[in-house]
């Protein structure tokens, strides 16, 4: 039970984070301010922001 439970809230915070990563990506201006972001979420990670 406990296995589980740990289970759904890792998914639920991976679901969680891949929805706000897409929304400050989606939030972008242009091309060139998405690709910023993309670039940097790749070197630095979402958190860093």
């Amino acid at each position: 039970m406990f296995a589980y439970l740990l289970e759904k809230l890792s998914t639920w915070f991976e679901t969680a984070e891949r929805r706000r990563r897409e929304a400050y990506l989606a939030s972008s201006t242009d091309i060139v301010q998405l690709e910023q972001r993309i670039r940097s979420i790749e070197t630095n990670g979402y958190n860093s922001l």
